[in-house]
């Protein structure tokens, strides 16, 4: 491994773990060599790992000494760890993936530790901040970012979704909506500008589809069509921002919509990530798992993707996904009541502002429906921001 390349990571990762202050990133050393603590402040001794095999992370408490007033030795990697969990090596040597080809929670070694609610990064960002006699960042959040995947604009207004809901007997709900788009159930779309617009500095991204609507990205709404013409007139006047919604196949359209992406299905994998760095795309918001709200990086910050296999710091941003609706409520996932997701929220909205950190929701704008909770719980978690 060329040391220039390691240099950049290392240099990197220690800038981003004292919240972008590099003058105090080159007060710390890292090395195996107890002599520099001579002209550093902290000395962070290596495991020997960045650069050759990946390994488990060590997420015990960390290990800190400090032999004389001023300097500070952490026996604990903390730039291996910050490596490990924000390239998703760990995706690279488990070969573990569910029905949807996605590694989930439930096969993390976060998991295993419990750690999938509390991020470890940050952690160790207060660590090192401490040791450097930083100040603490400020509670509060770095940004809102309240994200919707729209996999559908309507319910009832395509020739195929009308008469299925006809034969479902669902005659009056067809035609209201086919006579107003707005009496859609779908088509929630009034409700979140005016919810959202209540969350003062909170950004707005709507994840539109650019697939071909064939098996798991079906169905495919029409881009030049009159309903998503209306749909995009009245997002962008409300201020919000549009993303590419990509492909549950990892297909990337020709003529992306925007640099802002997330996968279907939460579908990431280390080669799709390989594939938007190539295409241009400049923000991933796809960082969550499915089944487990938390923090799948350990770290509510955004941070620049590292390729785990050629040790190369891109250029692609990723924001942690921290909470999606069907993770809270889906059987299959976390199965949880409406008091039970909400006390987790909150918890979770916590750590996030206590490490002054991006909290990134994402609900779709089809699950607004009476059999589910999403919409009373919606409500209740903007409360907690304003």
């Amino acid at each position: 491994m060329k040391t220039d390349k390691l240099q950049t990571i290392i240099d990197y990762i220690l800038t981003w773990l004292c919240y972008g202050d590099s003058e105090a990133a080159k007060r710390v050393a890292y090395s195996a060599d107890l002599t520099k603590l001579e002209d550093h402040d902290v000395l962070i001794v290596p495991n020997g790992r960045l650069g050759n095999s990946i390994v488990l992370p060590d997420m015990n408490k960390v290990q800190v000494e400090q032999p004389a007033k001023g300097k500070t030795i952490i026996r604990t990697d903390m730039v291996y760890n910050t490596f490990f969990f924000i390239s998703r090596a760990e995706e690279t040597f488990n070969t573990e993936r569910d029905r949807h080809d996605r590694f989930i929670a439930s096969y993390s070694v976060l998991a295993h530790n419990n750690r999938m609610q509390i991020p470890l990064l940050d952690e160790h960002a207060r660590v090192l901040m401490k040791a450097l006699n930083l100040p603490l960042p400020t509670p509060g959040f770095g940004h809102i970012y309240l994200t919707h995947d729209i996999d559908a604009i309507s319910k009832y207004r395509s020739f195929r979704s009308a008469f299925g809901g006809l034969i479902r007997g669902e005659k009056k709900e067809v035609l209201d909506a086919i006579r107003d788009i707005h009496k859609d159930p779908y088509y929630t779309f009034p409700w979140f500008i005016e919810q959202d617009s209540q969350v003062p500095d909170a950004e707005c991204i709507y994840f539109v589809k650019q697939t071909r609507g064939k098996g798991l990205d079906a169905p495919q709404y029409c881009l030049k069509g009159r309903d998503f013409k209306h749909l995009k007139e009245q997002l962008l006047k409300s201020g919000a921002r549009l993303g590419v919604h990509g492909s549950y196949y990892q297909e990337l359209p020709a003529k992306p919509i925007s640099t802002l992406y997330r996968t279907h299905f939460l579908r990431s994998s280390i080669r799709h990530m390989k594939d938007l760095v190539k295409a241009g795309y400049t923000d991933d918001f796809t960082m969550g798992f499915a089944d487990q709200a938390g923090f799948r990086l350990q770290t509510t910050r955004a941070v620049r993707w590292i390729n785990p296999s050629t040790y190369k710091l891109t250029s692609l941003v990723l924001h942690p996904l921290i909470i999606m609706d069907t993770t809270l409520s889906n059987e299959n996932y976390m199965n949880l009541s409406e008091d039970e997701a909400y006390f987790l929220c909150e918890r979770l909205i916590e750590k996030v502002k206590m490490h002054h950190g991006d909290l990134c929701l994402l609900w779709h704008n089809s699950n607004l429906t009476p059999n589910t909770y999403h919409k009373s719980l919606y409500t209740k978690i903007l409360a907690l921001l304003r």
